[in-house]
């Protein structure tokens, strides 16, 4: 009886990265057939058609019902939607209406070139960003602290296109122009092979993004300099490097990266200003351009690609932000 008891009460509890990991996964599914839904439904409630859009106002009755049936217009909307989800977990993504091409091979190149431009600039903008915030926070209501926190605070009033078209004022039009005001690649071209292309538009997500992770590294990192533990160690004569690096910063990471998880969230949504800004031929624009066209195809599948993305920065921001917390990563 007694090896029973001690049986049960040693049982461990799953660990907590793995429950994490399991019931994000499980949010995440749901979310996105959620998301699937609300995207079809708004396609359809769209003025106009699809069929009409294609063949222009000269199309004849018998030439525009046979295209409806062409594209599955003149099911019910369960079938068209069943349809449409089949094909996404497939891999179908279906035929631009606006040139014909199949949507994977209109939409893959950008979503590269998109993945670059925000890869860049969370990586740029993360460091600068903590970086910054770790000085103000060792030079509390000093001169720098005070002149660094009012310049994020203006920063963070502007929008991105405001942002954008001052750096191009700067840096390619009327003040200088030592870059090129627009990031136009040629056909064939990836992002990373003409990198003065991608200045401008990573210099402004970068201004962008900043003073939010500033803000938060400054205050996490205060409040872990101001912490029992940090004040023992200084006591114990460690040195000042010591201090920071073993004591304060890793206590101040984990709040620190929920909010860059937040901002690679935001620079999935603001890429879509910069990119038609710079025309900067990434996902953005071409989400732009399609729902222009009426290119409902084309719609679809990129809102599904911004949507999958969310829910998988949420799970590495939460996994990663346990990690960076060690009484919550260990097992009990």
């Amino acid at each position: 009886m007694g090896r029973l008891t001690r049986g049960r009460g040693t049982e461990r509890r799953p660990h907590p990265i793995a429950g994490l990991v399991v019931s994000r996964v499980a949010a995440g599914v749901i979310t996105l057939l959620i998301v699937s839904l609300v995207v079809f439904a708004a396609t359809q409630v769209l003025p106009g058609n699809a069929a009409f859009a294609i063949l222009g106002h000269n199309a004849t009755p018998l030439r525009l019902h046979a295209l409806e049936a062409q594209l599955h217009l003149d099911r019910s909307a369960p079938e068209q939607y069943v349809r449409w989800l089949s094909g996404l977990l497939t891999g179908t993504f279906g035929t631009s209406l606006a040139n014909g091409q199949p949507v994977w091979d209109l939409v893959a190149p950008r979503l590269v070139n998109s993945a670059v431009l925000v890869t860049v600039s969370g990586v740029i903008g993360s460091l600068i960003g903590v970086l910054l915030g770790a000085v103000a926070a060792l030079r509390k209501d000093r001169p720098f602290d005070h002149a660094i926190s009012v310049v994020s605070l203006v920063v963070t009033a502007l929008p991105e296109f405001v942002v954008g078209i001052a750096l191009v004022i700067l840096f390619a039009t009327v003040v200088s122009q030592v870059l090129p005001a627009v990031s136009i690649l040629p056909p064939g071209t990836w992002a990373w092979q003409r990198p003065e292309l991608l200045v401008l538009p990573v210099a402004t997500l970068v201004i962008v993004i900043v003073p939010y992770i500033f803000r938060m590294m400054r205050a996490a990192m205060i409040e872990a300099l101001e912490s029992d533990y940090v004040e023992m160690a200084r006591l114990k004569g460690l040195p000042v490097w010591r201090v920071l690096l073993v004591h304060a910063l890793p206590n101040a990471v984990p709040a620190t990266v929920q909010v860059i998880g937040l901002n690679l969230l935001y620079l999935a949504g603001g890429i879509v200003v910069v990119e038609y800004l710079f025309d900067f031929p990434g996902i953005g624009q071409a989400l732009v351009n399609a729902v222009s066209n009426r290119d409902i195809p084309v719609i679809q599948l990129i809102v599904v690609i911004l949507a999958a993305f969310y829910v998988f920065m949420n799970i590495v921001t939460d996994v990663v932000a346990l990690l960076a917390t060690p009484r919550r990563r260990i097992a009990r």
